[in-house]
């Protein structure tokens, strides 16, 4: 082996290069920056508790207004509406008679219990009077019935807002009789369902 200075720097040269380009490299690896935080996203509005489902349950229309009874409860409401008698009155008085009373009590606990969850749902007291006296004067009568009969159901719970009070005075007569058989028939108030907008 020769032994030049040269030769040997030269060759301990060429081992330093091979050596060092056969070493594994660490290749420094850049980490991508996190992603940027997503927008925060509005709460969704909480969905109120399904209501409970009636033992005949029809579908509700697509227009119906929150507060206003479905197809099954109306007709309920109308059912009840039937059988509660129309309250009568002494001639020439306002004042509930105790048979009047009682029409009026006759399923108006349910009634109440029904409307209170439907405060869209409106209905309307009738007054009316007999055939005698002027025209404003059986109005403004048959509108003092019709008040107290807005104040005995008020009474039982039926909230005010939903009863809404008409007089027709002698106009819309129950019996075209002139004797007081028929006058006592057009005596009374008259509750109706508010019909739908």
């Amino acid at each position: 082996m020769p032994t030049n200075p040269r030769y040997f720097a030269l060759t301990l040269v060429a081992l330093t290069v091979l050596t060092a380009g056969c070493a594994k490299k660490k290749v420094a690896v850049k980490t991508p920056p996190p992603p940027p935080p997503a927008p925060m996203a509005a709460p969704a509005p909480e969905k109120p508790a399904p209501a409970a489902v009636a033992s005949n349950p029809s579908p509700a229309p697509a227009a119906e207004r929150p507060g206003y009874p479905d197809a099954v409860t109306r007709a309920r409401i109308d059912e009840l509406l039937a059988r509660i008698e129309d309250a009568y009155f002494d001639y020439d008085q306002h004042t509930l008679r105790p048979d009047a009373i009682q029409a009026l009590e006759s399923d108006s606990a349910e009634l109440r219990d029904i409307l209170k969850d439907y405060p869209d749902y409106k209905l309307t007291i009738e007054g009316h009077c007999d055939e005698r006296g002027s025209a404003e004067y059986n109005m403004a009568l048959g509108e003092a019935r019709a008040e107290a009969a807005k104040s005995y159901l008020t009474g039982v719970g039926i909230p005010a807002g939903q009863l809404g009070l008409v007089s027709y005075g002698k106009e819309k007569p129950a019996c075209e009789e002139h004797d007081e058989a028929c006058w006592q028939k057009n005596r009374r108030v008259h509750i109706v369902a508010v019909a739908q907008k």
